[in-house]
Parts: structure tokens; C-alpha cells; sequence
């Protein structure tokens, strides 16, 4: 290889070191916040809240009204259509 194409590898190398150690950074700080989340689910859970319930309102807020709305209708419909109700 000439000296050029020696240049432009290991400014390449030197790129995609940053680029891994930077997402192995992210996974990292991804791993600490999942852990504080299992923290708090165990704190509320400690203090008697149904876990399962917290995880399903989180997952209700990340949503639109609308879509709620609509899901909650479907249901509901199910449920006469079966006599649960």
C-alpha cells in the first residue's frame, strides 16, 4: 500500500473506533437508566403498587388519546359480544 491509502485507513480505523466506542458509550448508559427503572418499579412495588398496572398506564401515555379511545371501544365491544360485561 502507498502512503496515501495507509493515511486513509487508519483515518478510517480511527472513525470506526469512535463510532463503536461511542454506541458501546450509549449501550452503557442505556444499561444504567434500565437499571434505576427496575429501582423504581421495586420502590413502588415496596410501597404497594401493582407493578404490572404502573408498566401498562407508562405504556398508555406514550400513546395518543385517539388510539386509546378506539382500543378501549374494540374491547368494550368484545366483552358484550362475549357477556363479560
Amino acid at each position: 500500500m502507498t502512503d496515501l491509502s495507509n493515511d486513509a485507513y487508519n483515518v478510517t480505523a480511527d472513525e470506526l473506533r469512535q463510532f463503536i466506542e461511542r454506541y458501546e458509550h450509549l449501550d452503557a448508559e442505556k444499561k444504567d437508566i434500565a437499571d434505576q427503572q427496575k429501582e423504581v418499579m421495586a420502590e413502588a412495588k415496596g410501597r404497594g403498587y401493582d407493578t404490572k398496572v404502573l408498566r401498562k398506564i407508562i405504556a398508555m401515555r406514550k400513546r395518543k388519546p385517539d388510539e386509546i379511545a378506539e382500543e378501549e371501544a374494540v374491547l368494550d365491544l368484545y366483552k358484550a359480544a362475549l357477556g363479560m360485561v
